[in-house]
């Protein structure tokens, strides 16, 4: 916003007045190393001082998001006056007045302010999106200055301050991180990744995508575990929620029903002009009457106005709203009903949307043999007792489930709710459902446990069974967990030498699939070992691997091929790896999944070639807020009517430019909510496909009163024409041609939009 005061622009500006060398916006913070960063922001370890951060905030303004005053009320209520057909009725009760005709002019101005308040209602809700983007700010947060912790408004944070981060923290700015403890960040509002980033410190490429950037930590996105220290590297507008806070400000374009009507109206009042000038000049010249003349006119203007359409409009539209929400499908916005029946493309959200946003184990394989699928499988011990395979299917389930943090609490239906990890959830879901885990098992006391932690790739858990019997359990990365096996089980569930060749080739099958795929060990421990050399596990037996998903919704693949036949394309845009974004697309049925688009090309593309790109995939990936942006417009520009779904607030910008913007009601945001015009409360794309033909049957609807109106307003037109031409007496006076117009039609063009 060139007109927000801690915009980059205005802050640069002030810094290089006070001579200071602090341009920051172009710096890749994520691709240099701890000691440049500190040395670039002119910090250290022991944070600024209170005259230094004095500066800054002078320098680059509080941290804040920039806010845009809204529209007055009243310059809403005069806008409504502001169309052509209105245009030309008011002329008309203008000149009416000097004429005398007041009861004529009262009628045309009641007219004029029903129109105008029925447009008033429409677009009077103010926009919430930039409201609820600011409640994702925290009121204060823990800084280092002067080598004293103080806990400071969090608006007066400065690039350079040193923060410090613990688990249930909501991030004050974007921070590069120079200390990490098993630090996770939920970030799935900004990246739409279901699983907690794991971070740490190390650089990355420069040109990694937002979600890759492990040692950056950023404003609004929240600690879930662990802690760490950052250095504030951008505030306010600068931060990334700060440029979905710009980008949420673009205005929506008309629908293609409003531009129907405005090129509608255009010609109207063109046409009409004309035709009442000659009808005045030849019923002057004729009559040699011109204030008959003149009210034959305006008679013949008021003819060609369709002013019952506004209510129709918002009678029909209003009724779709109702049977919407039938099918779960809330509708903020009028207009967006009508246009749902338009769109010719569904940009949506994978995770959430297409998929339950619930990871899932759904095959395992022991050692290196075939993935075995999970669905239907028993463990249970009966199931399993007199098959070798099955109990090594039951072992490595159990194992997994053993070295977990999982939480587990029954729900109000008597279920079970699981918290924590999404691979540990998954992982434990698993081991409950098929039976391989007992309660037993569960309440076996643990000795010892090693955390995930990205610098060792595994967690470690050795627990003591009631007859004594210690056992350890790792899961972790395949390569890493193999690395500390020695033997492994085979297809048929015996000990054999480990085969890493044979591990591999699973696991790349697996992974193919776009799985995510976790490799599992254990070993039974004498009851007198020594504890403390089993913190680095080794000689351990590879039970298996097991391979987990975000699995798409039920019908939502039925929804996707239901779409194509009503000749709407389905486009995954999401902020997902390429390989997951195109195992999952293959699943739903889009088309041309093989060849991803992914935000780091879109940096070299031109509009152009973008738009050559979308014609030949259905998948985007790995795609950052402006990158979706970026997609909608460029669909917008081949001259699709674009809809757009989304729970995210990096979602907010693409929902609010869309010409239907479809936000998730359980799992989404309070932001991607505001910026939508509808929103699903059973967050299922399948109701999307039900609102789509609701839409479709509204806007033939609409059409069908439109055409009834304009041809009811065009014969009386001709009548008026042709009654002057004759030279008779006035055939309909201009309240009379109201009463027809707005009354007599209007009853029976509200009853075809029904």
């Amino acid at each position: 916003m060139t007109s927000s005061m801690t915009s980059t622009d205005i802050k640069n500006q002030n810094a290089a007045a006070a001579g200071a060398d602090m341009r920051f916006d172009d710096t890749d913070w994520h691709s240099l190393e701890t000691s440049a960063v500190l040395e670039t922001l002119h910090t250290g370890d022991q944070g600024l001082d209170t005259q230094e951060s004095a500066r800054r905030l002078e320098l680059f303004g509080p941290n804040s998001l920039a806010e845009v005053q809204a529209k007055p009320r009243w310059k809403l209520f005069l806008e409504q006056f502001a169309g052509p057909l209105i245009a030309v009725l008011m002329v008309c009760g203008i000149i009416t007045i000097f004429l005398q005709h007041y009861v004529d002019a009262a009628a045309i101005f009641l007219v004029l302010f029903l129109n105008a308040i029925i447009g008033y209602v429409q677009e009077s809700k103010a926009d919430k999106a930039v409201e609820a983007l600011t409640t994702l700010s925290t009121p204060t947060t823990r800084v280092v200055r002067q080598g004293r912790m103080e806990q400071i408004d969090a608006d007066q944070l400065v690039p350079g301050d040193l923060v410090l981060l613990e688990s249930g923290d909501r991030i004050p700015a974007d921070l590069r991180l120079i200390e990490a403890l098993h630090l996770r960040i939920d970030e799935a509002m900004l990246t739409g990744e279901s699983e907690d980033a794991k971070k740490n410190t190390d650089p990355v490429d420069r040109d990694a995508a937002l979600g890759d950037r492990r040692c950056m930590a950023f404003s609004g996105t929240m600690v879930t575990s662990g802690r760490g220290r950052g250095l504030v590297v951008a505030t306010g507008s600068d931060t990334e929620l700060g440029e979905i806070n710009d980008l949420v400000h673009v205005a929506k374009g008309r629908t293609p029903l409003q531009r129907i009507i405005h090129r509608t109206e255009v010609g109207i009042a063109i046409a009409v002009i004309l035709v009442a000038v000659f009808v005045f000049i030849g019923g002057a010249i004729l009559n040699g009457d011109a204030t008959g003349a003149f009210l034959s006119a305006v008679s013949l203007v008021v003819a060609s106005m369709p002013e019952a359409l506004p209510i129709v409009l918002t009678v029909a539209m209003a009724l779709g709203v109702s049977r919407m929400a039938e099918y779960h499908a809330i509708v903020r916005s009028l207009p967006a009903v009508e246009t749902l029946g338009s769109i010719t493309v569904i940009g949506s959200d994978k995770t959430g949307t297409l998929t339950q946003n619930r990871m899932t184990v759904e095959q395992f394989t022991l050692g290196g043999g075939q993935p075995v699928p999970v669905e239907g499988m028993d463990l249970g011990a009966e199931a399993v007792s007199d098959d070798d395979r099955m109990r090594g299917l039951a072992a490595l389930a159990r194992a997994g489930a053993l070295t977990n943090e999982a939480h587990r609490q029954p729900n109000e239906q008597g279920g079970i709710e699981y918290s924590g990890d999404a691979v540990d959830m998954a992982m434990a879901r698993l081991a409950d459902q098929t039976g391989a885990v007992t309660t037993e098992d569960l309440d076996a006391p643990i000795v010892m446990e090693t955390p995930y932690e990205p610098e060792l790739l595994h967690s470690m858990t050795i627990r003591r069974s009631p007859d004594g019997t210690l056992t350890q359990y790792v899961k972790g990365a395949p390569d890493a967990v193999m690395a500390m096996s020695r033997t492994m089980l085979d297809p048929d569930g015996q000990v054999v030498p480990l085969d890493t060749q044979a591990v591999h080739k699973s696991y790349e099958a697996m992974g193919s699939q776009g799985l995510r795929v976790i490799g599992v060990a254990s070993r039974v421990l004498s009851s007198d070992q020594d504890l403390a050399s089993r913190r680095r596990p080794d000689d351990l037996t590879f039970l298996g691997l097991e391979g987990m998903l975000d699995p798409p919704r039920p019908g939502v693949r039925e929804a996707i091929a239901e779409c194509a036949g009503a000749g709407i394309r389905v486009v995954m845009i999401t902020g997902d790896h390429p390989v997951t974004a195109a195992a999952i697309g293959r699943r739903l049925g889009l088309e041309h999944t093989d060849q991803a688009l992914t935000g780091s090309e879109m940096l070299e593309m031109s509009d152009e070639v973008l738009r050559a790109r979308l014609r030949e995939t259905s998948i985007a990936a790995r795609v950052s807020p402006q990158d979706k942006l970026r997609i909608v417009e460029a669909l917008q520009d081949e001259g699709h009517v674009v809809a757009v779904t989304g729970d995210g607030v990096n979602d907010a910008p693409a929902l609010k430019a869309a010409s239907v913007g479809i936000a998730m009601g359980r799992s989404g945001t309070d932001v991607a909510r505001e910026a939508s015009d509808v929103v699903l409360t059973d967050d299922n794309f399948v109701a999307i496909t039900q609102a789509v033909r609701q839409g479709r049957v509204i806007f033939k609807a609409i059409r069908g009163s439109a055409y009834f109106l304009l041809s009811t307003a065009a014969a009386a037109m001709i009548a008026v024409g042709v009654n002057v031409i004759a030279e008779e007496p006035l055939l309909f006076l201009p309240l009379q041609m109201l009463w027809i117009n707005f009354v007599t039609n209007g009853v029976q063009d509200i009853a075809l939009g029904f």
